[in-house]
């Protein structure tokens, strides 16, 4: 669970570094919450015990890793 929880962390502080440092531009607060809701998402579902258990499974981890590394790019590229 952990690494869901530091991916979610992730996604979360990305989200609040892309609202700061492009206050101004257009469409940031839709930008930054594509960004950060997957990560506030993760994160509550890590930590209950039902959805921990369904997050465990190995296709489940493969869709969170690929969903994960898109959204950082999109983070990145935007």
């Amino acid at each position: 669970m952990s690494n869901y929880r530091w991916g979610g962390y992730l996604l979360v502080a990305l989200g609040l570094l892309n609202l700061r440092y492009q206050t101004g531009e257009a469409g940031v607060f839709l930008h930054s919450a594509i960004i950060a809701i997957p990560g506030v998402i993760i994160l509550v579902l890590s930590f209950i015990p039902k959805t921990a258990q369904i997050l465990e499974r190995e296709q489940v981890k493969k869709i969170a890793i690929i969903l994960g590394i898109a959204t950082i790019v999109y983070a990145a590229l935007n």
